[in-house]
């Protein structure tokens, strides 16, 4: 079997938020394959967490302006959609933060509270979201904080009713949210070795991030995600095996036994149960399970396998063989037709 060449990735150059990786030796094609994948799921595919309504007191519309606040609901949105958080729990997936404030004062990120658990941090604290400028200026705002992947239009958000808070009526207003932590990414293929025609490429990938990720996390969760995609195409063989093999069972045994209730077989308790749970109610459905599939159920055990077989062998049927026996007997009928080549 021809062996492809895998690539040392390397990072040569590292700054805040950004990271530029040097893959090679790659195989010719490989470096648009590898780098528009990785490009597309590092700009789509990665998680992030951002606001994605806010709760004004007294505000009912973006179009209104605040007393004593130099920018309008418009300016003060646009301000806060900059906000860039990161997650300090996997488990999240919704919070809240509130801004309080009184006074005269540039009001900036910082001056944000998080409500509850601590699982959400905002990265840039020196962001400018407005300015107040009287003493009798107050802004109280609730933030509604969401993990989620790309973009999200403000339209596309959940808007809840009228509100009456202690500044009058509110409402929820949409944000634009967006959620991907990866600001930009680019990359570049090389011809690699001396001269040309070497038939080997050279993967220069550079990675921009908002500061709530490490750029070299992204490219390694991104790989993961392709990874993951690609991992049911490499068992399709298998599958489609499997399927036709169930397919021929199906075909191979009387409709009416293929159909027979499971309470027939006069199984025990226990691994009626058992096979209940794992939504087994056929005595066809044991074939297409098979003993790998049966054998992962909770309960079912060896003394079941035994009384499954019996139960089958009644009807003239026998259990498929797991992968391990499979295995064997592959390996049993190479050796066979191996000595009898040799005689």
């Amino acid at each position: 079997m021809v062996q492809l060449t895998l690539p040392k990735i390397e990072c040569v150059d590292f700054q805040e938020n950004y990271c530029k990786f040097v893959a090679e030796p790659v195989e010719k094609g490989f470096g648009v394959i590898l780098g528009n994948s990785l490009r597309r799921v590092l700009l789509s595919s990665l998680p992030g967490a951002a606001v994605t309504s806010v709760l004004i007191d007294g505000i009912t519309q973006e179009f209104s302006t605040i007393p004593y606040m130099k920018e309008d609901v418009t300016d003060f949105l646009l301000n806060v959609r900059d906000i860039r958080i990161r997650m300090l729990s996997e488990d999240a997936d919704t919070g809240k933060m509130t801004l309080d404030i009184n006074g005269r004062m540039d009001v900036h990120a910082s001056d944000i509270r998080v409500v509850g658990q601590p699982n959400f941090e905002i990265v840039n604290p020196d962001l400018h979201l407005a300015t107040l400028d009287s003493n009798d200026a107050r802004l109280n705002v609730e933030f509604t904080i969401k993990v989620g992947k790309g973009y999200q239009s403000a339209s596309a958000g959940d808007n809840v009713g009228i509100i009456v808070t202690s500044g009058g009526t509110s409402k929820e207003i949409s944000v634009d949210a967006i959620f991907s932590p990866v600001t930009r990414a680019n990359y570049v293929i090389e011809s690699s070795g001396p001269g040309q025609g070497t038939g080997k490429e050279r993967l220069i990938l550079e990675v921009w991030t908002d500061g709530t990720v490490d750029p070299i996390e992204a490219v390694g969760e991104s790989a993961n995600i392709l990874v993951e995609q690609f991992s049911n195409f490499k068992g399709l063989a298998s599958t489609i095996a499997e399927k036709e093999e169930i397919e021929s069972l199906q075909k191979s045994i009387p409709q009416e036994v293929y159909n027979l209730p499971l309470d027939k077989l006069n199984l025990s308790t226990h691994t009626y149960n058992s096979l209940r749970r794992g939504g087994i109610t056929l005595a066809g459905q044991l074939l297409e399970k098979g003993l790998d599939g049966l054998m992962s159920l909770g309960g079912f055990g060896a003394k079941s396998k035994e009384e499954v077989e019996v139960a089958l062998k009644e009807l003239g049927i026998d259990l498929p063989l797991d992968q391990n026996d499979k295995d064997k007997k592959k390996k049993a009928r190479a050796k066979a037709s191996t000595s009898e080549g040799e005689d």
